[in-house]
């Protein structure tokens, strides 16, 4: 049996050293890659669409958002108050939007495209903690039911003080518009 030389086993030991440094290196690297915040893009607000989409602009081009981790209601929804009364809820989720986004700017995180080619994006109406999230306002408010677990808690405020679409029945948003699909040109 053969034994290594000490020089060998230096080497050997020398080069393990480096690949555990370059890993370490790695590691922080990918680490501070995930830790670094998203991009947050501030764009003029042009036009609500409905409850939960918007229209803004971006280098001079409209870009059509949609908010996630909520659903509200579509604009031509109705809904049944606990007294049994249909009314708009549709149209009052798309004015509870304009409210909170007021004139804009809105500062939003994007966050991709969803199958429509709408930019996914988590809004706000001023940078970091000063601003309204508008994800988690609709969804307090009652106008919006929450897709994700990030607005949970607000929606299970909504729900116990029976705000917004919480105050009777309505059909969720996903099943109304598979209800109420247009049909294709």
């Amino acid at each position: 049996m053969r034994r290594s030389s000490p020089l060998t086993r230096l080497r050997w030991r020398r080069r393990l050293r480096a690949l555990v440094a370059l890993l370490l290196l790695a590691g922080l690297a990918v680490a501070a890659w995930l830790g670094s915040p998203a991009p947050v893009a501030v764009v003029p607000l042009v036009h609500v669409i409905d409850g939960d989409s918007l229209t803004a602009r971006q280098d001079g081009h409209a870009l059509t958002i949609r908010l996630v981790g909520i659903d509200a209601v579509e604009y031509r929804q109705d809904c049944e108050r606990a007294d049994g009364t249909r009314w708009p809820c549709g149209v009052e989720a798309r004015a509870a939007l304009e409210r909170l986004a007021g004139r804009g700017p809105l500062h939003c995180t994007l966050e991709g495209a969803d199958r429509y080619r709408r930019t996914l994006a988590a809004c706000r109406t001023a940078p970091g903690p000063a601003g309204s999230d508008l994800g988690a306002a609709l969804v307090r408010q009652g106008w919006a039911i929450a897709t994700d677990d990030r607005y949970f808690v607000e929606e299970a405020e909504a729900r116990a003080k029976r705000r917004g679409i919480w105050q009777g029945h309505f059909v969720r948003p996903a099943d109304w518009r598979g209800a109420h699909q247009r049909p294709k040109e």
